[in-house]
């Protein structure tokens, strides 16, 4: 593990194999972090490793990366330290894997840095469908564990303000709107959701707004996994490629 430091944030990351860069944004809502990946039926380290250099890295205040949260931090913040950790690094052009809450990170990347990602995968991304509650309710565990650590360091008050710009808002996927995602033109491979987090809806309009997007229905067991493993690799290998 190593340590990235930006002003009072630490990002703790790994690198894994070597080749075109992909960096990973792991499950766990805003406890996203590298160790997550463990629970996953397809983890991105174990497929790209050998193939790829690949980046996993823990989001901020998440594991063991630290940063502080103030009132008008956003989805944008964590955006911005995923770019300051890969220019860090010295890759200016990427690929980029994010499951769960990756899926509204890498549509911001996407959005702020388009000539940045090369390609991404969404695997099985949040999403509204009648579960804005369940959304608040994590975000609210998150935060009083956040605060006990540190009330100095992590103010009510700017906690409170994090939680209205990045969930208490009826966006589809909560970092902007169903039109800003129709723009993107990065190939993109979708796999689906099928649960309260991460509703089968989701993955369905993500990829009414993404129609070139390559698409995995099933891919968590048996035989499917080892289909869906070969066409994830199958993807990168065809995209996660420098720029001419």
């Amino acid at each position: 593990m190593a340590i990235f430091v930006s002003g009072e944030t630490q990002l703790a990351y790994e690198v894994h194999g070597a080749g075109f860069p992909i960096l990973l944004i792991a499950p766990g809502g805003l406890r996203s972090e590298r160790g997550m990946w463990r629970g996953s039926p397809l983890n991105p380290l174990a497929a790209l490793s050998d193939h790829f250099q690949v980046i996993a890295m823990d989001q901020r205040n998440a594991g063991e990366s630290t940063g502080p949260i103030e009132s008008d931090h956003d989805w944008s913040t964590y955006t911005q330290d995923q770019l300051d950790l890969m220019t860090h690094l010295g890759h200016g052009r990427f690929a980029v894997v994010g499951m769960c809450i990756g899926g509204p990170y890498i549509l911001n990347l996407l959005k702020t840095a388009p000539e940045r990602i090369v390609a991404s995968a969404v695997m099985q991304t949040i999403g509204r469908d009648n579960n804005r509650e369940e959304f608040l309710t994590m975000f609210d565990g998150w935060a009083e564990h956040l605060q006990a650590r540190d009330p100095q360091m992590y103010p009510s008050g700017a906690l409170a303000a994090l939680r209205r710009r990045m969930f208490e808002n009826d966006l589809t996927f909560m970092a902007m709107s169903d039109q800003v995602i129709e723009g993107f033109v990065a190939p993109m491979l979708i796999l689906d959701g099928a649960d309260t987090y991460h509703p089968a809806s989701s993955s369905e309009r993500l990829a009414q707004l993404q129609p070139q997007a390559q698409r995995i229905h099933a891919w968590k067991e048996p035989p499917a996994l080892e289909a869906a493993t070969e066409a994830f690799l199958s993807f990168f290998r065809a995209h996660a490629v420098s720029a001419p």
